[in-house]
């Protein structure tokens, strides 16, 4: 009789396994519903987040064309203006070798 457990060892054995058990069960359907409610949020969340990003990314974008815009036309007018100083001094030296 040593060897084995009494009634009430065996039957804390029982309740503890059977606990441990719930518990891990309960754990793990917790950490399912928690994914499942993340990927809920993330279906949900992202078209108040997209609306916003995509004003901010819209803002960005036409600042960087204005930008762009400018940077071309600062150019343009820079080789116009070089263009037309260089006809210039050409017309100069005509108008020059003209008079002699």
């Amino acid at each position: 009789m040593d060897d084995e457990k009494t009634i009430t060892e065996q039957a804390m054995d029982t309740i503890t396994t059977a606990v441990e058990a719930t518990k891990d069960a309960a754990v793990t359907a917790v950490k399912k519903v928690k994914k499942a409610a993340k990927k809920a949020a993330k279906k949900v969340a992202p078209k108040k987040a997209k609306k916003a990003s995509k004003k901010k990314a819209a803002k960005k974008s036409s600042k960087k064309a204005a930008k762009k815009t400018s940077k071309k036309s600062a150019k343009k007018t820079a080789k116009k203006a070089s263009k037309k100083t260089a006809k210039k001094v050409a017309k100069k030296k005509k108008a020059k070798k003209a008079k002699r």
